[in-house]
């Protein structure tokens, strides 16, 4: 094979890509929520918090990470407004749960790198909304337990299902 074949041969499987994803690689992203969607889930997360009388900021954000709705619940500490958008923003940003970052913190050694990754959240209650097997925006959820939030945000990703 001559040179210039072989260098041919090498563009065109650059070109081409990969020819599958692996297995553990996160959803790709996809359109943005719609204003719509957003308010669904919204509403099912504050009926989650408002069940369990707790008081919490909910913000969607959408595959860009922009934010579409912000909800603060009347006596929801003023705190968890940025700390809701970082959530938010982290889940998005990373195709993950913030839980992950969280349990990456907690198990030490290398985990500690993730105190100084831009947006990485490392506290759980942020996460990927997921339709079709894309990502199309986010929830966080902060003003309560990292676990509650993240039980607040799962109750309104449910609402989508």
């Amino acid at each position: 094979m001559t040179i210039a074949k072989l260098f041919m041969a090498i563009l065109l499987a650059l070109a081409s890509g990969p020819t599958s994803k692996p297995a553990d690689a996160p959803p790709a992203y996809g359109p943005p929520i719609t204003l719509e969607q957003a308010k669904t889930i919204a509403a099912a997360a504050e009926a989650e918090a408002i069940k369990n009388q707790w008081d919490v900021v909910i913000v969607i954000a959408d595959s860009g990470a922009n934010p579409v709705l912000l909800h603060r619940m009347d006596n929801a500490q003023l705190g968890s407004l940025d700390v809701a958008m970082m959530k938010a923003r982290s889940a998005v940003a990373f195709r993950r749960s913030t839980k992950v970052f969280s349990d990456q913190l907690e198990a030490g050694g290398g985990g500690w790198r993730f105190l100084k990754v831009a947006d990485a959240m490392p506290i759980e209650g942020g996460l990927p909304i997921i339709v079709g097997g894309k990502i199309i925006g986010s929830i966080g959820v902060s003003g309560v337990m990292p676990n509650q939030d993240a039980q607040v945000a799962q109750a309104g990703l449910d609402a989508l299902k």
